[in-house]
């Protein structure tokens, strides 16, 4: 939809695999739309996803004994986080719509996502305490998590020896996300595309391009544990 902002954090080592040719998709038919694409390339950008000392700059507010989550809320409070995690923080601010785009790794996001996640979303900036799920401070924006896997559809069922794809969303979507108060989008799953045939794999690319299309009249998941547990 025109007028409308979008950051893609993209965690993949390869831009010819097919996560780079799902986010290469993506910011075709978002700008196609008119919106205002932006991608954040992890690996191209070396992106730091440890939380350390170096995160703050200037004094610390306990030089005798060093609380991250607490240097971080200071930080933030005065703007004196490091550039890197300032720069993620404002494509955040602008953004209606955050995609994040990348392969499952041990039921989870690669660590460089899982560092982006624990750098840029810090309390002052994505909640505070209290201001956290329905009053978080990213509630006016919606998020989507787009995953490929490994293991096939059948493995990622109830039945199925990995158990329902929805149970390893729940930490992902609901313990950061929602509690930073996006509105959670469904998960795009591209389910085994290394087992899949080239047609196969193109129709996986395809479909999330057509989603794409009418991603603005979606409604987002309730984002409370029935959805991923069942009732």
């Amino acid at each position: 939809m025109a007028g409308k902002k979008v950051l893609i954090v993209y965690a993949h080592q390869e831009p010819r695999s097919f996560n780079g040719s799902l986010k290469k998709v993506a910011v075709d038919e978002l700008r196609e739309q008119g919106c205002t694409v932006i991608v954040s390339d992890l690996y191209a950008m070396d992106f730091e996803p440890r939380a350390t000392r170096k995160d703050i700059t200037g004094a610390l507010s306990n030089p005798e004994f060093f609380s991250y989550g607490v240097e971080a809320y200071e930080a933030c409070k005065k703007g004196a986080l490091t550039s890197d995690i300032i720069d993620e923080q404002k494509k955040v601010q602008e953004a209606d719509l955050v995609i994040f785009q990348f392969p499952l790794y041990w039921f989870s996001m690669p660590a460089i996502l899982k560092g982006w996640m624990d750098r840029v979303l810090c309390q002052g900036f994505a909640f505070d305490l209290p201001g956290f799920y329905d009053s978080g401070f990213l509630k006016d924006k919606l998020a989507l998590l787009s995953i490929t896997t490994g293991g096939t559809a059948e493995m990622y069922s109830k039945t199925g020896i990995s158990g329902d794809f929805r149970y390893f969303l729940w930490p992902l979507q609901h313990g950061a996300l929602h509690f930073c108060g996006f509105k959670v989008l469904a998960p795009q799953i591209s389910f085994a595309p290394e087992l899949a045939s080239e047609e196969e794999r193109k129709g996986m690319v395809a479909s999330w391009a057509q989603r794409l299309k009418t991603i603005w009249t979606e409604e987002p998941i309730h984002c409370t544990p029935p959805w991923y547990f069942g009732q």
